[in-house]
């Protein structure tokens, strides 16, 4: 009978280490999401760059990766640039096997040079592998890039 009593208080220990350690990462990773979300929202492009490992790729609905911090902040610096008064939102934080899933909410007025002055919201997801440094190592992003420009050249659901 001491021996099913041992047994049970090893599967509450080992049961509990594991929910605890799980909670504890996906708080860490919410908190990494919400500092990601205000670097977007800091209009300094190289504060988003600085979430990816040094060798840390962004593709964005399929197409070219984009590959070091330098073109990242290229990238990000292009959105920040055409909606300065943009603001992101993060949505939620889901983790899915071995990466996580940041989904979030993009709101903005494309004033920037050449812009049609025209306001946006969009959603979409970047599906995240984490790489040794604590960082972004590939992030995968997808949003619907029809509904996207059809807001940005005026024809917006939400004028």
């Amino acid at each position: 009978m001491k021996w099913m009593y041992a047994v049970a208080v090893i599967v509450l220990v080992v049961g509990y280490s594991c929910t605890t350690n799980q909670n504890h990462d996906q708080k860490k990773m919410n908190a990494f999401g919400l500092d990601y979300t205000k670097a977007w929202n800091s209009q300094k492009p190289e504060q988003v760059a600085a979430f990816f490992e040094e060798g840390g790729t962004l593709i964005v609905n399929k197409g070219e990766p984009i590959k070091s911090r330098s073109a990242i902040t290229d990238f990000a610096k292009g959105f920040m640039t055409a909606f300065p008064d943009m603001e992101l939102t993060m949505d939620s934080l889901i983790k899915k096997n071995s990466s996580y899933n940041y989904y979030w909410t993009f709101r903005g007025t494309n004033k920037g040079p050449g812009g049609f002055g025209s306001k946006v919201i969009f959603s979409g997801f970047e599906q995240w592998t984490m790489g040794s440094g604590g960082l972004i190592q590939m992030s995968l992003g997808t949003f619907d890039v029809d509904d996207y420009n059809r807001q940005v050249k005026g024809n917006s659901r939400n004028e």
